[in-house]
């Protein structure tokens, strides 16, 4: 009948477009596989799609921020946090309104763990309620470092108006250069603007200084232009244990400078605990006593005395770089240029001879009377080990420059002849002559375990040596000091 036919006709249509859509939808689907970027890009464009729709049903929720935490949490949560680097609200440098550097986090991590940090409250205390104090550190504690820049904290805070600096004198003039560099860094400036030094010779400093380290004869001299010390603020008298001539003769008219200025502090540092004699002579100034880092040091003494010191001493680097199997750096005292540079020219002569199997020993020589671009060369990295492991080493043939000045990162074995060379003035003759003393230098274990070879017995350690040096005032001719006052 003809409705049949109708129904049959309208179901082929059906079926026809039916499968007409499904080809459709074939050919969409290959046409996004082809071009996914594309169709993506067409779907998020076009505001009626229902794909784009219903995968943005599909995506979750971004979720909420974590709710602040109440003030007692978050004070407990910042105690609990290990000691970082300053707070990114500090991020800008005061002395030169720029952003820290990377070094400059990393050289702070650095700081926080010297032993003299932990006193840090206590010195700021001490040196707001007191015109003098006396601080006790061993060499490596951090105290030449820290203290100057905690003192220019407190002047910065205390003459924001009116600028004064900090002076830091040090005996020896690769001190002052070497810690002038380091402390620079650590404050993230250029060397000769806000912190610099002054030696003989030689000025690095600029109108911008605010920090300074300068050898104690070079703050004599500008004390006669500037008898009040009205530039500085705080004024530190480091390494004051080697009484030299100029640190006794600044520390007399210190105390006279003191009673005309109220507003002047002064720091006493020294490495050895007889600080008494300083406590007294400022009038009972109070005491910080700082430990050093303490590594433990085994000490070896020779059966025998020896006959030749010089050469004990180069044989026993010479032993010291072929047995030892860990890594680690040498230090020997010697007590001239003379003997220093003949030395170096042995050790090299030696290493030489015994070939490749050996590793590289770089001599590195340190005298006060050494040129200061040479100076620094103590502090180069040593040679890398050979191809078949061999290990490199440096080894410093010093004076006793290298006593308590200076830190010498690297160095493990000590080698000390047990002489030093001291002047003596003869009031009779009226010449200053150079008189050997014995000393006992043990520098090993400053920033790890190490250990040093005495080249004397154990007997002549213990009742022959002298402890410390007779004051330079004691020994020297104070002609040229009087014609100064």
């Amino acid at each position: 009948s003809s409705n049949d036919r109708d129904r049959e006709r309208g179901d082929k249509d059906r079926d026809r477009d039916r499968d007409r859509d499904r080809e459709r939808d074939k050919d969409r689907d290959r046409e996004r596989d082809r071009s996914p970027i594309r169709s993506s890009s067409m779907a998020a464009a076009s505001s009626t799609s229902s794909s784009a729709a219903e995968q943005a049903q599909r995506m979750p929720p971004p979720p909420p921020p974590p709710p602040p935490l109440p003030p007692q949490q978050l004070q407990q949560h910042q105690q609990q946090q290990p000691p970082v680097a300053p707070a990114p609200s500090l991020q800008i440098n005061p002395f030169t309104t720029l952003p820290y550097t990377p070094r400059y986090y990393e050289i702070y991590r650095k700081r926080i763990g010297l032993p003299v940090w932990e006193y840090r409250e206590q010195f700021f205390q001490l040196l707001s309620k007191n015109q003098t104090m006396v601080l006790v550190g061993e060499t490596g504690s951090g105290k030449t470092t820290q203290i100057p820049q905690w003192c220019l904290e407190w002047v910065r805070d205390k003459w924001a108006t009116t600028k004064k600096g900090v002076a830091c004198t040090q005996p020896r003039r690769v001190a002052a250069m070497s810690v002038a560099q380091r402390v620079s860094e650590e404050m993230d400036v250029q060397l000769g603007n806000e912190v610099g030094y002054s030696i003989r010779f030689e000025d690095c400093t600029s109108p911008k200084t605010m920090l300074k380290y300068l050898t104690d004869g070079m703050l004599l001299r500008e004390g006669m232009s500037d008898p009040l010390m009205e530039a500085y603020g705080v004024i530190i008298l480091d390494e004051a244990h080697e009484r030299t001539l100029a640190t006794d003769i600044l520390m007399g008219l210190l105390k006279e400078v003191l009673k005309q200025r109220p507003d002047l502090k002064i720091v006493v540092m020294s490495a050895t605990l007889d600080a008494g004699k300083f406590q007294d002579y400022f009038d009972s100034a109070p005491l910080l006593s700082v430990p050093g880092r303490t590594h433990p040091v085994e000490i070896f003494y020779t059966p025998e005395p020896e006959r030749d010191y010089m050469e004990a001493a180069i044989r026993t680097v010479i032993q010291i770089h072929m047995c030892e199997e860990g890594e680690g750096d040498i230090l020997l005292f010697l007590t001239g240029q003379e003997e220093i540079e003949e030395a170096c020219k042995r050790v090299q002569r030696e290493v030489e001879t015994l070939g490749q199997d050996v590793g590289q020993l770089k001599c590195i020589p340190l005298y006060s009377t050494l040129p200061p671009n040479l100076q620094q060369r103590i502090f180069e990295p040593p040679p890398p080990r050979r191809p078949n492991g061999a290990i490199g080493r440096k080894v410093v043939v010093s004076t006793n420059i290298a006593e308590t000045s200076l830190t010498i990162d690297g160095v493990v074995f000590v080698i000390d002849p047990g002489f030093a060379k001291q002047k003596v003035y003869n009031p009779r003759v009226r010449v200053e002559s150079l008189l050997r003393r014995s000393s006992a230098a043990g520098r090993a274990g400053r920033t790890r375990p190490g250990k040093c070879f005495r080249l004397y017995t154990e007997k002549a350690y213990k009742n022959e040596m002298q402890e410390n040096t007779y004051p330079e005032i004691l020994r020297s001719n104070l002609g040229t000091v009087v014609l100064q006052l």
